[in-house]
């Protein structure tokens, strides 16, 4: 009996892992219709007795303003392109304010987040945040880097119901997400953390601030580059 149930851990544990490779290879290259935390918001309004809303259009990388690019990089992940999925000084930071506050939060990286949105559900517990960790390290080692940026803004909620930069900015802005200026960019990108909270437009003192705050960023943050420049040495003649 010991030996029939290791024999099925195992199998499980294989399983797990040859269907998580896959299912990241594959979306590598194939668009993401639907993510788990959409299921779980519908259910939510079901329960809270309110109409149903899901608005999602996938949109390639080169259909998204780079000026909302730029935004969500300074507002949610300022080493996203230079680091390996993990920010480490801002894990420690809130480490520190866990043990303050004891509370599981803060210092997920877009890489991160993109793996929780796509592969997992919402929470806070060391067990998501540990399959959150080995997705991550998946999709790092998978995806470039411009990949995981076009997953997450196609895929984050951006509004009650409202998910990926095309239908949010049609939803707050009433155009597409490939003509967003840089303010109405940090106008999405500062609603991130609570999406359902905030509004992007016609927003509150806090939110104007912030909003200030990352347009500035977006103005000065220079070309944005994800692939690293080859070097004089290393070119053919």
């Amino acid at each position: 009996m010991i030996r029939k149930i290791f024999r099925f851990i195992l199998k499980a544990i294989l399983a797990f892992f040859v269907l998580s490779i896959c299912s990241v290879v594959f979306f590598r290259f194939v668009p993401i219709p639907y993510t788990p935390l959409m299921f779980i918001r519908l259910y939510d309004q079901v329960k809270e007795d309110k109409p149903l809303t899901l608005k999602h259009k996938w949109v390639p990388m080169e259909d998204i303003s780079v000026n909302l690019q730029k935004a969500v990089i300074a507002s949610e992940d300022g080493t996203f392109i230079q680091h390996n999925g993990f920010d480490f000084k801002a894990i420690k930071k809130a480490m520190k304010n866990n043990e303050k506050g004891k509370k599981i939060k803060g210092g997920s990286t877009i890489s991160q987040q993109t793996a929780k949105n796509v592969f997992l559900w919402p929470g806070r517990s060391y067990v998501r945040k540990g399959f959150e960790a080995y997705f991550t390290v998946l999709i790092e080692l998978i995806w470039p880097k411009e990949r995981i940026l076009e997953v997450y803004l196609n895929s984050i909620e951006m509004g009650d119901g409202i998910y990926g930069a095309q239908a949010a900015s049609e939803y707050w802005y009433k155009k597409d997400a490939k003509n967003l200026s840089p303010r109405e960019a940090a106008g999405i990108a500062v609603i991130l953390p609570s999406p359902r909270r905030y509004k992007a437009n016609n927003s509150g003192p806090y939110i104007n601030s912030r909003k200030n705050t990352i347009t500035r960023y977006v103005n000065n943050f220079g070309p944005l580059k994800f692939k690293e420049e080859p070097k004089e040495g290393k070119k053919k003649k």
